[in-house]
């Protein structure tokens, strides 16, 4: 296993290609194909499921010496954030429902473009009262919510007959503009990072692996699904033959979170629960040994492919790991340091094997080998002896009782 470098050029480039194409969950083919010709160009083969999710494969590369083997998954979100349209108002204007769980207070002043079934209109998404001039101090009491925002388009739409007769209809996607500014110091700004600055992650790792011939001790499938944000996600991806389960994605930073913008953050635990002791810690060991530096977090309102998986019923060790952003959901704010961090870490791990050897069954017919998380010391029993309660209350009685039992 080898710390290999990783070509922050391509991871770059890669990610600008992804934010430049529209994906919000449901709308999200052209982002099959582009990731497709990725995997083409790699020499990597892979498949699809009916909808669009990729699976591909990364061969084990070392002679068969068992009689099974097992794979793991590493997945990443193609699908991003948007929103539909849900009402054509009377004005021609167009209300919005949102695709994905985010607030609307992102949404105000997004520059967007809508997909109708014949062509694409360009257009701003506004609260109600967008004007100071006219509403003076009520824009800054008006509620926070998608209800009290509105899609104007910029063409001469002033009704709802004139919105239809140019194609709008109910059910039309929305795709809220990505507007990315990578900086010279190291800091991505844009929307939909989360999760196209994870896929570009992976794909950097995956070349990496591929152009070094690294050593791939067990299949790796490399899952690439279409419905994270809107929580299905991995749910109906992973196969039987995968007994662990890394999920890619956005790592929130604030204040009381562990996450960094700089570095791997690998959660704990988020909304779903605990991820697998030993598989997160062997990730931390991983990033101990090969001096990457690292971030422990928990996440409190937080789902991700990897919880999907285990709620779909897969018996599978889960793990997540993180590029730190601030301001997730709305304008995120990466390093390019830590995206190439995470891809070194993912590159360890390829190379690594199964985490529990006996992990290559999927059941095991005693509990001899298992594996232990507590260790002997830890489990060592701690009592703390307690004085004769005699002793303390009746301390004469005890004396006398003591000195008759002595002279007997």
């Amino acid at each position: 296993m080898q710390k290999l470098p990783i070509d922050a050029d391509y991871l770059k480039t890669t990610l600008l290609e992804l934010l430049a194409i529209p994906s919000p969950t449901g709308l999200t083919d052209e982002i099959v194909h582009y990731t497709g010709a990725k995997l083409d160009a790699l020499g990597v083969a892979y498949e699809l499921t009916r909808r669009g999710t990729i699976r591909a494969i990364l061969r084990r590369n070392l002679p068969e010496r068992r009689r099974t083997n097992p794979a793991c998954a590493i997945v990443a979100h193609l699908d991003t954030l948007g929103a539909m349209v849900r009402e054509i108002k009377p004005s021609g204007r167009l209300s919005l429902m949102p695709v994905g769980t985010w607030s609307s207070r992102w949404a105000e002043g997004g520059r967007v473009t809508l997909f109708t079934d014949a062509g694409r209109e360009r257009g701003s998404v506004l609260p109600l009262m967008a004007s100071g001039h006219v509403y003076n101090e009520a824009i800054d009491s008006q509620p926070v919510n998608w209800d009290q925002l509105e899609l104007r388009i910029d063409a001469p739409i002033a009704s709802a007959g004139e919105a239809k007769a140019r194609g709008i209809q109910v059910g039309d996607f929305v795709a809220f503009d990505a507007a990315p500014e990578v900086l010279e110091n190291g800091y991505i700004v844009s929307r939909h990072l989360d999760d196209k600055a994870g896929v570009a992650a992976v794909l950097a790792a995956l070349k990496a692996v591929v152009d070094s011939k690294a050593t791939v001790p067990m299949n790796c499938h490399l899952v690439f699904t279409l419905t994270e944000e809107v929580g299905s996600g991995a749910r109906a991806v992973i196969e039987s033959d995968v007994s662990e389960v890394i999920g890619v994605d956005i790592g929130p930073v604030a204040t009381g979170q562990g996450a960094h913008e700089m570095g791997v953050t690998i959660p704990l635990m988020d909304s779903a629960g605990p991820h697998d002791y030993h598989l997160t810690r062997r990730l931390l060991k991983l990033c101990e040994d090969h001096d990457i530096p690292s971030h422990r977090d928990v996440f409190r309102f937080y789902h991700s492919d990897a919880s999907a998986a285990v709620n779909a019923g897969h018996d599978v060790r889960t793990a997540l790991l993180c590029f730190g952003a601030d301001a997730s959901h709305g304008y995120e704010r990466t390093h390019l340091s830590g995206l190439v961090n995470l891809a070194e870490l993912l590159v360890l791990y390829i190379q690594s094997g199964p985490t529990i050897a006996s992990d290559r069954e999927r059941w095991v017919d005693s509990v001899e080998g298992f594996s232990h998380q507590l260790d002997a010391e830890q489990l060592a029993r701690a009592d703390t002896p307690l004085p004769d309660a005699n002793e303390l209350v009746r301390p004469g009685e005890t004396a006398a009782a003591d000195e008759e039992k002595g002279g007997a």
